[in-house]
């Protein structure tokens, strides 16, 4: 049923059922007619019988939506207003890879109508959506873009595995060609979020907004990232140096580490591929990209040099890209993992939070289906602060490694320890 706010009884469809398409999808049923699109069979399988391999939407809120979601394209052709949410990723040379918003663009067009409206929320560059989506869209449907079909972009924020900042509960950014347009956007996402929406000067406005968000943070991080390497020549913990400063009013709190998933560590390439494109070297922007990306080369030889320097059974512990959450996108924990068995150690991975097919799938590794009967390892690396594994007490991580071992924590997961009562630690 049409909800309280669907006074123009317009019926939505989101295109694209992952991290960002389906809480959004859910959110939009609660107040419009929405259709839930998605061209995977498995995932469309999986939400009809109430699961969410992401762990971003719960089985009752699943089984109690009147979201109507279909893998067929014949459904989109309800729609009056589409919602673009698919993944933009980098391909082998950290190129743009704008394969799947342009496919989204032609099955949408396959189905357009005049008067429709195409909202995109992928993560582009300035111009994508009028440049690139505008023309697939009309070359498909026939229609003329601007007259007889417009575009909007509202860029995603969902951030995996946070409960706080829902789409519910944070300020929503649109832009549209055409000042109907955007008022027709203020009324959709407002009355999810309860009006709280901006409105970027125009498309290209809001797409730069985008891309720069996460390009901050990944500079940021990159910061902290040499500086740890720099304190680790000194002997000193970066933690402990980070306690210090942040008792300054203004410092910011970014913490060292991995940098992965699908946006911190992909959207800066956006970016500089537009630059590169207006003749500008993005010299910040890659310098940042190249700190993190060799994070994992550093601390492969950081962790192999205190161990000892000789082949060792080392247990990994976590191989998503962040803490509690099971996405594998861009884990950079797999870097960490070749780096280490390339210096000859024997590596085990552990991850309760992991698909087991997909870490198959995706990096080649076999994971620990439980650490109860393990035996004790040389070195464990505390690589993705899950929840589970910032619960181990000094009993557990003396069982896991041996007493002359080493406990590499990396993400600072057990500070809180006495290390008199636990073998060797390591901190980055």
């Amino acid at each position: 049923m049409a909800g309280a706010h669907d006074k123009e009884g317009r019926t939505l469809a989101v295109v694209g059922l992952g991290y960002v398409g389906l809480p959004l999808a859910l959110a939009l049923a609660r107040h419009f007619n929405v259709i839930g699109f998605d061209i995977s069979p498995s995932r469309i399988s999986e939400l009809h019988r109430h699961v969410d391999r992401t762990d971003e939407v719960s089985e009752a809120d699943l089984r109690a939506t009147a979201l109507k979601i279909s893998g067929s394209e014949a459904d989109l052709a309800a729609a009056d207003t589409f919602i673009v949410t698919v993944p933009t990723p980098v391909d082998a040379d950290n190129s743009p890879d704008l394969g799947a918003v342009i496919a989204a663009s032609r099955t949408v067009g396959g189905v357009l109508k005049k008067g429709d409206l195409v909202v995109y929320e992928s993560t582009v560059y300035p111009g994508v959506t009028e440049d690139v989506c505008g023309p697939a869209l009309a070359d498909v449907s026939g229609l003329i873009c601007g007259a007889d079909f417009h575009l909007g972009y509202s860029p995603e924020r969902i951030n995996p595995g946070d409960r706080e900042h829902t789409v519910e509960n944070i300020t929503k950014v649109i832009a549209g060609q055409t000042p109907a347009v955007v008022e027709r956007m203020r009324r959709i996402y407002g009355a999810v979020t309860g009006g709280n929406v901006f409105v970027a000067k125009d498309i290209r406005t809001a797409e730069a907004a985008k891309v720069i968000e996460n390009a901050q943070r990944d500079i940021n991080i990159a910061f902290i990232n040499e500086v740890a390497i720099i304190f680790s020549k000194l002997g000193l913990s970066t933690h402990d140096v980070l306690d210090a400063a942040r008792s300054k009013w203004n410092f910011l709190k970014f913490e060292p580490g991995l940098v992965g998933g699908h946006c911190i560590g992909v959207d800066p390439f956006y970016l500089a591929h537009l630059s590169k494109k207006l003749g500008h070297e993005p010299e910040v922007i890659l310098s940042g990209r190249r700190i993190n990306d060799g994070m994992a080369g550093f601390l492969a030889e950081r962790i192999h040099t205190e161990i000892g320097g000789k082949p060792s059974r080392v247990l990994m512990l976590g191989l998503t890209f962040k803490e509690n959450v099971p996405d594998l996108r861009n884990s950079k924990v797999g870097d960490l993992i070749a780096a280490l068995r390339a210096f000859g150690h024997d590596v085990t991975v552990h991850d309760p939070l992991a698909d087991p097919v997909e870490a198959e799938a995706v990096y080649g590794l076999e994971l620990l289906t439980g650490l109860e009967d393990v035996t004790a390892f040389d070195c464990v690396v505390g690589a993705v602060p899950h929840a589970v594994y910032r619960e181990f007490g000094p009993q557990d991580l003396r069982r896991l490694v041996t007493p002359d071992g080493l406990i590499a924590d990396i993400k600072a997961i057990w500070r809180h320890i006495d290390p008199t009562e636990i073998p060797r630690r390591w901190e980055l």
